[in-house]
C-alpha cells in the first residue's frame, strides 16, 4: 500500500467556507523576526489544515519554527501574512477554545493535584459542584485519585503530565494544542504517556494538534501527519496515518504499514536536516543527493 501523500499546494485553494467544527485553516502563513539585517525569517508561505475531530501530529527538525506556529494558532503572535481562520472565523488573539499544553510543567507548586485541576474553573468564578464533579471525574480518569492531595513535587514526571492534561481537560477546550509534552521523560515513561494520551483522545476524538520531533510518537499518536521543512518552515508533505485504533505499542512496532511510514518520514526529515547544512558545503550536498537516490 503507497502512502497517502498530499504536497502543501494542495491546501492553498480552499475554501473556509467548508470548514467544519474545530478545524483550523493556516494558509500562506509568513513570520519574520528582527528588521534590517538582522531580520530572520521562521516561517514562510505555510499552509496546512488541522481537521475537525483529529489528532493532527506535526513533525520536523528541530528549531524548525514549529512552536512559532503554536503561538500563532494559540493568537499570542499574529502573522505578517497570511490568515489562520478557525471555523471559517480569523484567529485574532487567545481564546479559551484553544488550549495549549506546552513542554515545560505549569502546575503550581504550591497546590495540590486538585486543585491544580481546578484553577481553571476558579479563576473563572466557576467553582461550582458541577466543577468539583467533574475535576473529581478527571482525576480518576487519569488514575491520580490516590494523589489528589499531594503537591506536584510528590508526583513523577508522568504523574504531573496527567495532572496537567486533566487541567486542560476541565477547560473543555474545542482544540488541546500540545508542544511536545512528553519530552523530559524518560523512554519506558514516555511510552506509558502514549498509549494513555492516545486512550484519552480515543474516547472523545476532540480536535488535538500535537507537534513532536519524535518519529516514533508521531506515528503512534497521529490520524495525520504534517512534514515541516527546515527553517524558514512550510508544510512539506501530509501523510494519512491509516494505522487501526485503537493502538498498542507492540503493535505498532511490529507492524509493517507503520515502518513503512517510518521509512518514508526519516527520508523526508534527513532532506530537510541535510539542508540546514548543504547550503555552505559541498560535501554535504554530495552526501545529501546520494542519500535521497539511494532512498529513491
Amino acid at each position: 500500500m503507497s502512502t497517502q501523500v498530499k504536497e502543501q499546494s494542495a491546501f492553498s485553494g480552499r475554501d473556509v467556507r467548508e470548514q467544519s467544527a474545530s478545524e483550523i485553516v493556516a494558509t500562506g502563513i509568513c513570520k519574520t523576526y528582527g528588521a534590517g539585517p538582522f531580520a530572520k525569517d521562521v516561517v514562510r508561505d505555510c499552509s496546512f489544515t488541522i481537521e475537525s475531530n483529529k489528532l493532527t501530529v506535526m513533525i520536523g527538525p528541530s528549531g524548525c519554527g514549529k512552536s512559532t506556529l503554536i503561538q500563532l494558532i494559540a493568537g499570542f503572535e499574529t502573522p505578517d501574512q497570511g490568515t489562520i481562520t478557525m471555523d471559517g472565523r480569523p484567529i485574532t488573539g487567545p481564546g479559551m477554545d484553544r488550549l495549549v499544553l506546552f513542554q515545560e510543567s505549569a502546575l503550581f507548586p504550591w497546590m495540590t493535584t486538585y486543585d491544580n485541576i481546578m484553577y481553571g474553573p476558579r479563576a473563572r468564578g466557576e467553582d461550582t459542584k458541577e466543577s468539583a464533579e467533574l475535576a473529581e471525574f478527571l482525576l480518576n480518569k487519569v488514575g491520580l485519585e490516590a494523589f489528589r492531595d499531594k503537591y506536584p513535587q510528590q508526583l513523577s514526571g508522568g504523574m504531573q503530565r496527567r495532572a496537567e492534561l486533566a487541567r486542560a481537560m476541565i477547560n473543555k477546550p474545542e482544540v488541546m494544542i500540545l508542544d511536545e509534552p512528553f519530552r523530559g521523560l524518560d523512554n519506558m515513561s514516555k511510552e506509558l504517556m502514549w498509549e494513555y494520551y492516545a486512550g484519552l483522545y480515543e474516547e472523545d476524538r476532540n480536535t488535538n494538534f500535537f507537534v513532536t520531533t519524535d518519529i516514533d510518537e508521531a506515528i503512534f499518536l497521529a490520524d495525520r501527519l504534517l512534514i515541516m521543512t527546515n527553517l524558514p518552515t512550510s508544510t512539506r508533505a501530509v501523510i494519512e496515518i491509516d494505522i487501526p485504533r485503537p493502538r498498542r505499542i507492540e503493535d505498532v512496532v511490529n507492524s509493517s504499514r507503520a515502518n513503512e511510514i517510518k521509512k518514508e518520514v526519516m527520508t523526508l526529515l534527513h532532506e530537510e536536516a541535510m539542508k540546514s547544512f548543504s547550503g555552505g558545503s559541498k560535501a554535504a550536498a554530495d552526501f545529501l543527493d546520494a542519500y535521497s537516490k539511494r532512498a529513491g
